[in-house]
């Protein structure tokens, strides 16, 4: 069960590409700009790797926060309650991507609270002069209220523990890794693809049936442990 959270999480990153690139490629193609020095050319990478330390912090917060709780109560019963949950995360994250509904809007907001006391650090970084910048400012960027990441980290809170919770959140990043890091090689072909209509509703089609698949798994699960009880 864990290896197919590890899966999702990297292929919820790879098929929302093109939302990530009409969300962040302001900001990838930024920090591209100082390319002077053959040294400079490493600080998107530098950036991303920031960027994927904080998905990989908040999955262990999230993972380690509901795996002690989830043993302090009924574990089994939680197990099937939280993957039903995951299943609605997943569900509107598909409707978010095929713009279809944008009831997930309203979890990105509640996020912007934190985040204007959060962006004046970031500021306080610029310029990127060179890739010890950019790793903080990555870091500090990964905080970034995005449904993505919210929906991502209902995995990290079925992933039983801190290191699996960071696992997951590292395998989402990952797989938002070959959008972020085209960005700045202006490789237009592969934007337009995955920014494409069709690419961005057949990531939506499959998520969306993998989370009514999930939810069916779950509320069978929890029928058969009230028959049980």
């Amino acid at each position: 069960m864990i290896d197919s959270h590890f899966l999702i999480a990297f292929l919820i990153g790879l098929l929302s590409a093109g939302h990530c690139i009409g969300m962040c490629s302001g900001i990838a193609s930024f920090v591209s700009m100082h390319n002077d020095k053959p040294s400079n050319k490493f600080i998107p990478v530098y950036y991303n790797l920031g960027r994927l330390c904080t998905y990989s912090l908040l999955g262990a917060i999230v993972g380690g926060t509901i795996s002690s709780v989830a043993n302090i109560i009924n574990f089994t019963n939680s197990l099937a309650y939280l993957r039903l949950a995951a299943s609605f995360f997943l569900i509107a994250l598909s409707l978010y991507l095929g713009r279809w509904w944008f009831g997930l809007l309203y979890i990105e907001k509640s996020g912007k609270t934190i985040w204007k006391y959060i962006i004046p650090l970031g500021k306080k970084i610029l310029p990127l002069r060179t890739p010890i910048h950019a790793f903080p400012f990555g870091f500090i960027w990964g905080w970034l209220p995005c449904g993505l990441v919210y929906s991502t980290l209902t995995w990290s809170a079925l992933s039983g523990g801190i290191v699996n919770g960071a696992l997951v959140m590292f395998c989402f990043g990952s797989g938002t890794l070959p959008a972020m890091l085209l960005i700045p090689c202006g490789s237009n072909y592969i934007k337009r693809l995955q920014q494409s209509k069709f690419f961005q509703q057949l990531g939506a089609v499959i998520i969306l049936f993998y989370g009514i698949y999930t939810g069916y798994q779950s509320i069978r699960m929890l029928i058969y442990l009230n028959h049980q009880s």
